[in-house]
């Protein structure tokens, strides 16, 4: 008997062709990773963000009238709320509050998969390479809600000091995420926008010549990275914002090509009658109405100026 002539799969259709290419900018939900100190207004910040769902501790979030998941009490207990949200709903943010909260949970979750009495239990720092690609499972997962159903991704984590091992000079400290450094990388890169949220704090010289540190209480968002914390934004973000929802929204838009007229008549406010004009208004010229540099040339003219 002669054997069956199995048919030939049908050939490859490639995706990546030149008549595939796309060119402008895209609008996409928000992935932004927000940080700071106790009690500054990480979770208010996101409880104005457009129909939020929030998922984790309850205690930050009692004092606030929003939806939230019960508390998880498993790493399987935040896929399923992942999950959950794939179905009908009328939700349109996702709040994650706090990363650090969930962190042991992801300890557990590896531990538990491997039989170890701890995360330090394989040898020194060998266990966290598991974890981060939990971490790196669940950012995966909320990409898929965004890309899916549409929703903005907000993560909330405190701040914790940290030396910083400086290869330029010496050492200093400065505020990071309060998690595992691994881990830490991981929602740094994935983040469009990372957030440090603090008190207005400036020092101030008595007369015994010692500095004090004043606070009228004004509560600030700094979007790019400073000797003295991480931040960063892929929006053209001025570097201080206030701290809400709203100011942080407007400042996103309002890095849009749209507003490029705007942008550019700031900087010459900024820089005129100073001796970095001819030099701004050059890179105004070469900027081509990009807003996202005409940004960049704004804050660096401001910081030229002590602002």
């Amino acid at each position: 008997m002669k054997p069956q002539a199995v048919n030939a799969p049908p050939p490859r259709q490639p995706r990546m062709t030149l008549a595939a290419l796309q060119s402008g900018k895209l609008q996409r939900p928000l992935r932004v990773l927000a940080y700071g100190t106790e009690g500054v207004g990480k979770s208010t910040f996101a409880a104005d963000a457009p129909a939020p769902v929030f998922l984790c501790s309850e205690d930050g979030t009692a004092h606030l009238d929003v939806v939230r998941f019960p508390e998880p009490q498993t790493w399987q207990d935040v896929f399923d709320a992942l999950d959950a949200l794939h179905g009908e709903h009328d939700r349109q943010t996702l709040v994650i509050d706090t990363l650090d909260w969930l962190e042991p949970l992801c300890w557990a979750h590896v531990c538990q998969a491997n039989r170890w009495k701890s995360i330090e239990d394989p040898g020194w720092g060998k266990g966290y390479t598991p974890a981060t690609a939990e971490w790196r499972r669940l950012l995966a997962r909320l990409d898929e809600l965004r890309d899916k159903r549409g929703m903005h991704l907000v993560l909330l984590a405190h701040s914790q000091v940290r030396s910083f091992a400086n290869p330029e000079g010496e050492n200093f400290d400065r505020y990071e995420l309060m998690l595992h450094k691994q881990a830490s990388g991981v929602m740094r890169q994935w983040a469009d926008d990372v957030l440090f949220m603090s008190f207005e704090e400036f020092a101030v010289k008595g007369e015994s010549r010692k500095a004090k540190g004043v606070s009228e209480g004004a509560r600030i968002v700094r979007t790019e990275r400073r000797a003295a914390f991480d931040a960063k934004n892929r929006h053209g973000l001025p570097f201080q914002l206030p701290l809400s929802w709203e100011d942080y929204h407007a400042a996103v838009h309002a890095g849009s090509p749209a507003d490029a007229a705007g942008l550019e008549q700031k900087i010459r406010e900024a820089v005129a009658g100073t001796d970095i004009e001819e030099k701004a208004l050059a890179a105004v010229a070469k900027a081509d109405g990009d807003a996202l540099k005409l940004s960049r040339i704004l804050d660096h003219a401001r910081a030229m100026k002590g602002e």
